[in-house]
Parts: structure tokens; sequence; C-alpha cells
């Protein structure tokens, strides 16, 4: 998307002020959950913290061995829609060319995988599958060519929630591909976190050259406790959804993006999207 002032407008001084609207059409996406402690996707949130391990254990030497390329999947299984079991843990981490492969498989179920996921959600069924297609010594640009990391998907909800499509990186916050979905989720986690609703879907549509959303949509999957309806009408008085009433009200033009580089762009308690407000 890209950001664009549509026209001039007169004030009552006579002088010209600038009235900015979106500088393409599109659509953004914002979700939450109660389900864990950051209102994320249960296997998005799990396959984030076992990422975040497999760091951790590289750059400590709990394992010494293992390289900076790494990749976790997490699958869940469902009852009456709460997480009930893990069913499937993928990892698949870089590693130096002299290693046993048993030893790494055995290293990673004991150093990164049993102190993150919670005993409860594994069972005699559960299947790990740790660097399933062998070895893995060559990564990072060696191993692939191209540009990568526009990981629109594990930047967002793990494929729990919809995405319109627009991807984050690299651009900065006058591009509603990230400023509305930074905005939605914002949006999404207060509702949560104010109680009106267990799980909240947003959607915010945008056409060029106009300020405002064309149109905001909820859907709280049957969990709210007021009509998704008057749930739009709270969005409509608290939040400001032009695409600079958006950089204001986060205070998107400072130098905050490097946190999320890696590990997705939500979930985290410093970014601003993620602050917890009242809503009346």
């Amino acid at each position: 998307m890209r950001f664009g002032v549509d026209r001039s407008l007169e004030n009552k001084n006579g002088a010209k002020e600038e009235s900015e609207g979106a500088g393409d059409q599109g659509m953004m996406f914002g979700f939450a959950t109660d389900e864990t402690e950051d209102y994320m996707p249960m296997p998005i949130y799990l396959a984030h913290k076992l990422a975040k391990r497999l760091t951790q254990v590289r750059k400590e030497k709990i394992i010494d061995y293992i390289r900076p390329d790494g990749k976790v999947q997490v699958t869940i299984e469902y009852e009456k829609d709460k997480p009930s079991r893990i069913d499937t843990i993928v990892i698949s981490t870089q590693h130096n060319s002299d290693i046993d492969m048993d030893k790494l498989k055995s290293d990673i179920k004991e150093y990164v995988i049993k102190p993150i996921v919670p005993a409860e959600l594994l069972d005699d069924k559960t299947k790990y599958y740790i660097n399933p297609t062998g070895r893995f010594v060559i990564g990072g640009p060696l191993g692939d060519s191209g540009l990568t990391g526009r990981k629109i998907i594990v930047d967002t909800y793990g494929g729990y929630s919809r995405h319109g499509g627009g991807a984050f990186s690299g651009k900065d916050p006058t591009k509603v591909d990230r400023s509305a979905a930074y905005m939605a989720r914002f949006i999404a986690k207060n509702i949560v976190a104010n109680g009106l609703a267990k799980k909240c879907e947003i959607q915010l549509s945008y056409a060029i050259g106009i300020a405002q959303p064309i149109s905001i949509y909820v859907d709280t999957f049957g969990t709210g406790t007021i009509p998704d309806g008057e749930i739009v009408k709270k969005i409509r008085k608290t939040f400001k959804l032009t695409p600079r009433g958006i950089i204001e009200s986060l205070d998107l033009r400072r130098p905050i993006y490097k946190k999320t580089t890696n590990y997705g762009h939500f979930g985290k308690k410093d970014l601003p999207w993620e602050q917890l407000i009242k809503l009346n």
C-alpha cells in the first residue's frame, strides 16, 4: 500500500491544509484471543517461544553445536474451541557438520521443547519431527537465494486468523498495509482484554484517496458479551482510523521496528499496538 495526499482544503484562515487519504485500496486484519497471556493463538505463541529458546540454547552454549538458521512449527488440536493437545512439533536447526543426529534430536527435546511446552499439552501420541529431512549444515544466505524474510503468516497469527496479504517488512508507517494492521491488532486485543469477547477479528478496508476506512468489520465468533454491531460503534468512537490518526495514536514515527524483525510483530508487550487501554 502507498500513502498519498488526496486533496487540498481551505481552512477558515484561507491557508491550505492537506487531507491525507490511503494511497491504495486494501484490507487489513487484526486478531486476538484469550487462550494465551499475550492474547495470541496458542500455536504461534508456542512456536515463537520455541524459536526464542532455540536461539537461547545456542547463544548460551547449552547446545554448543547448533548454528543460527532454524525454524519451528506447532500443530495443536482444539476441543470446543479450546487448545486440548499438541499433535505435532517440528523443529529444524542448522548444526555443525560432525554432529550425531540422534544426539541432536535428544538435545532439542531435552533443552528446547521440555522447558517451554506445557507438559499437559503433550501425550504419547504427540509427534516430534526434528530435522526431518536429515542433516542441515548449510543455512542462511548460502542455503537459500533471493529475497526472504517477508513472512506474513509467521509475522502475524500463524494462519489462525485471516490476512489481507500485505507484508509489513520494509514499509514505513505511512503504508496502511503495516500501520492499519497494527491498529487492527490494537483494537482486537483491547476488545478481548476488556471482556467484550473471548476471541475477536477486526477487518479494516481502505480505498485510495479516502482517509477513513470504507468499512469496519468485527467477528467475535459467538463469544461477544455485546453484539458485534455495538463493538463497531465503540471502535468508531474510540479509535482514530485515518492513516495520519493511526500514526499519531500509536506514535509510529519512532525507531521501534527492530523489535519486529524476529519472533513476529504481535504479542510483544513493549510495542505500542500491544498496550492495553480501558474501553467505555
